[in-house]
């Protein structure tokens, strides 16, 4: 493992010029006000009495995403907890889903309550009925309805990640004004699309080794990952106008949704992640709108900081009067 990117001197001032759709914000617009015009009658929180935990309330989730599509979710609460509580909204990484309610402790322990948020068409609880099946796609979700951003994969998943901010929002055990989005590779991509597109809903961004950010530089620096996929397909599809794709992905890039962010966030870099290349991080990081801080994981791969990252999202959420103790 080495470095795979720009020294770190170039990456703090790296301000690449991606081009923003003209109708950027009239497609979000028009696709958020259509997905909560389907929302029907809010979220369902079914208690799971056969959760053997002794300090954590568990409930099974189900809420309303994009075209009212019922999308999974574990909604777990301290137990005994004076409410309301700050709450993070957890995003999931790349084919991943939410898993097994266990499998996400740290936030409820350290007294939040948190929502684990499935991802449509990875995680096992939650379908995509696509709307437009098509064959033109490699494996994975990059090119999926590469053709038209109205029938992009990340048009439902973005979508339903806003959704689950509405819903959270609605629940008496939460402080509206404390909800924090988090994740990391896809869920960190997916956390700060949600800052761009929910406004003052969220009050902090935890953005882990963020994807989804800087397509074009993606494809063109990561040796392993996801944006291999838009390689793989445009090496197959030889006839496929790499403009166009990269138009298509323009309406879901991080670079955009950053400057439309007012939420302090933290992010998150490793500079020997070959997935999400550093320079794609910094592009988003750069233009954020939001008071902004970074954490460089000098010898990090893909995984970041793990365990040490978690530890400093904590104390950053205490030093911006996010604690869950005050």
């Amino acid at each position: 493992m080495a470095l795979t990117d720009l020294p770190l001197e170039e990456l703090r001032g790296y301000r690449p010029a991606v081009p923003e759709p003209e109708d950027f914000d009239g497609f979000w617009s028009e696709t958020l006000a259509a997905a909560r015009a389907a929302g029907g009658a809010g979220a369902e929180y079914r208690p799971v009495p056969e959760a053997k935990l002794a300090a954590v309330d568990v409930f099974d989730v189900r809420f309303p995403g994009w075209g009212g599509q019922p999308v999974a979710a574990w909604l777990l609460i301290p137990r005994g907890a004076a409410g309301p509580l700050p709450t993070v909204v957890t995003y999931q990484g790349y084919s991943g889903g939410r898993g097994l309610y266990f499998e996400n402790l740290l936030w409820s322990a350290a007294g939040y309550a948190h929502l684990v948020v499935d991802s449509r068409g990875q995680g096992h609880d939650t379908p995509d009925p696509d709307p437009v099946p098509t064959t033109q796609w490699v494996g994975g979700f990059m090119t999926r309805g590469i053709g038209s951003p109205a029938d992009h994969y990340y048009r439902r998943l973005m979508s339903d990640c806003v959704r689950a901010v509405d819903a959270i929002r609605e629940h008496p055990a939460v402080d509206p004004d404390r909800v924090i989005v988090q994740g990391g590779s896809q869920g960190g991509g997916l956390a700060l699309a949600t800052a761009g597109l929910a406004g003052d809903a969220v009050a902090a961004a935890l953005v882990d080794v963020p994807f989804l950010c800087h397509y074009r530089r993606g494809a063109d620096a990561a040796s392993d990952g996801p944006y291999r996929e838009l390689v793989h397909y445009l090496g197959i599809h030889k006839r496929s106008d790499p403009a166009g794709l990269f138009a298509t992905l323009n309406y879901f890039d991080g670079v955009h949704f950053a400057p439309r962010a007012g939420a302090a966030a933290l992010f998150s870099v490793a500079l020997m992640d070959p997935v999400c290349p550093p320079s794609t991080v910094y592009a988003a990081y750069n233009a954020y709108a939001g008071d902004r801080d970074m954490t460089v994981w000098e010898f990090g791969d893909h995984s970041g900081g793990r365990a040490s990252q978690s530890l400093a999202q904590l104390e950053w959420l205490a030093g911006r009067g996010l604690g869950a103790k005050g």
